[in-house]
């Protein structure tokens, strides 16, 4: 007999969905998905099926295809397919033919809910599922995320048959005449996933032959486990993280009182994309090397003298822009420079992001752009010309921040400002100053 109720049961216990919900059932023809399937049907759910050919299996492949198409045609239930050139996929993005398959189907499955007005997307994950998913990432390394397993829910994802073991899904099957099809690939060992499936799960049973209810309890303590390290970490993230300017600043003070200290940081800086190695590196010279660097895909982090700085990480390098004569307005990187004019020697205090300079020694064509290694110039107040290297050591800017900083040259080649720093002292407005050009930076 199917089990319905304890299909329901489950469904609502975890809030899978409500009776009302579409459902698109993802339903390769294997004995897993055509079992969730029927019992889809035979509790009353409002689902379509939906298929993919990864075109990888040939004549089995279509076999496999047809198959889905008649269970649909015999349950009643709408049938959405499409055929996917997986290996030309998987050479263009340079990734295994699981990884273009998985991210194939599951694009496919999400453009389908979203044009069809299906709410949920239905897996036929079972226990058996998570168990080979914890052992893989144990192999390859995981923080305790790895270890909850493959969750009922996630997102619009869910896993209905997540409450029976591969044996029983067999025995179900068996005992009422379900027709399915067998992937032939599922017998290989070529697939690390099939490895742990065929030699080592068997093998983990004779030690323990109740391994899916063991298992079961683990989920359940490390899922509590997690939860309750979310929470800590919300406060921390709360209390620690401190916005400016676009950056995220964390006091190094603060970091060496963390307890336990590797995991904790891990965990504030993942979502920035920092992996345990760079965490390890980072605890190495927390006291050393000011100044250091290190990079995720998405963002630099700092190690400056007081605080870690985090930032995302710049698309592309700045370019010089040019600024002609009678020019109101030009856009450098994330600014927007505004250029007026005066006949008053006016000057402009208490805004770094504002100067104003003598007209008159302007050399046009002037032009804003990134700063360059070995550069000086005269900081307002100061007769004596300095590199700009220094000046940024003595104003502690941090390393990333430098090359983000608008550089106003003169077209005879001086620094006339820093923007958003210090102007230069030779293009001050003085007593013999007759007009004035005001230069104005506004954040984009």
């Amino acid at each position: 007999m199917l089990p319905v109720e304890r299909f329901v049961s489950f469904i609502s216990q975890n809030a899978l969905f409500q009776p009302g919900t579409r459902v698109l059932a993802a339903v390769s023809g294997g004995v897993d998905s055509v079992l969730m399937a029927h019992l889809l049907k035979h509790a009353g759910y409002h689902f379509g099926i939906a298929h993919c050919n990864f075109m990888l299996r040939g004549h089995e492949a279509n076999a496999d295809q047809e198959f889905t198409r008649q269970l649909a045609k015999q349950l009643g239930i709408t049938f959405h397919t499409t055929n996917f050139d997986t290996q030309q996929f998987a050479t263009e993005n340079k990734v295994s033919i699981q990884m273009a398959a998985r991210d194939l189907r599951y694009n496919w499955f999400n453009q389908i809910a979203q044009t069809e007005g299906y709410q949920v997307i239905a897996l036929a994950h079972h226990q058996n599922d998570t168990i080979e998913t914890i052992l893989l990432n144990l192999t390859r390394g995981t923080g305790i995320a790895g270890l909850h397993g493959i969750l009922p829910k996630n997102g619009n994802l869910v896993r209905p048959l997540m409450f029976l073991t591969r044996e029983e899904i067999a025995q179900i099957a068996s005992a009422e005449n379900i027709a399915f099809v067998e992937d032939s690939s599922n017998a290989s060992t070529k697939y690390a996933r099939n490895k742990i499936r065929h030699k080592v799960v068997p093998l983990l049973k004779e030690l323990n032959p109740a391994l899916e209810d063991t298992f079961e309890n683990n989920l359940r303590n490390f899922r509590e486990m997690e939860q309750l390290l979310n929470l800590k970490v919300d406060e921390l993230r709360n209390t620690l993280l401190i916005g400016k300017g676009g950056e995220t600043h964390i006091a190094i003070d603060a970091i060496k009182q963390l307890a336990p200290q590797r995991l904790l940081l891990f965990e504030l800086l993942k979502p920035y994309g920092f992996v345990d190695t760079v965490i390890d590196d980072l605890l190495t010279v927390l006291d050393k090397h000011s100044g250091r660097v290190f990079e995720s895909n998405s963002h630099l982090l700092v190690l400056d003298r007081e605080n870690l700085i985090i930032s995302e990480r710049k698309t592309a390098a700045q370019v010089a822009v040019p600024i002609a004569e009678g020019e109101a307005f030009i856009t450098y990187g994330d600014f927007r420079l505004a250029v007026l004019h005066d006949d008053s020697p006016l000057i402009i205090k208490d805004n770094p992001f504002a100067v104003s300079v003598d007209a008159a020694k302007l050399v046009y064509p002037l032009i804003m752009r990134p700063w360059q290694q070995g550069e000086v110039f005269y900081p307002l107040g100061m007769k004596t010309k300095q590199k700009l290297s220094d000046f940024f050591i003595h104003q502690k800017v941090p390393l990333h921040q430098k090359s983000e900083i608008p550089v106003l040259v003169n077209g005879n080649g001086d620094i006339i400002w820093l923007g958003g720093h210090r102007p230069d002292d030779r293009y001050k407005v003085d007593n013999n100053t007759k007009k004035v050009t005001i230069f104005e930076l506004n954040k984009l």
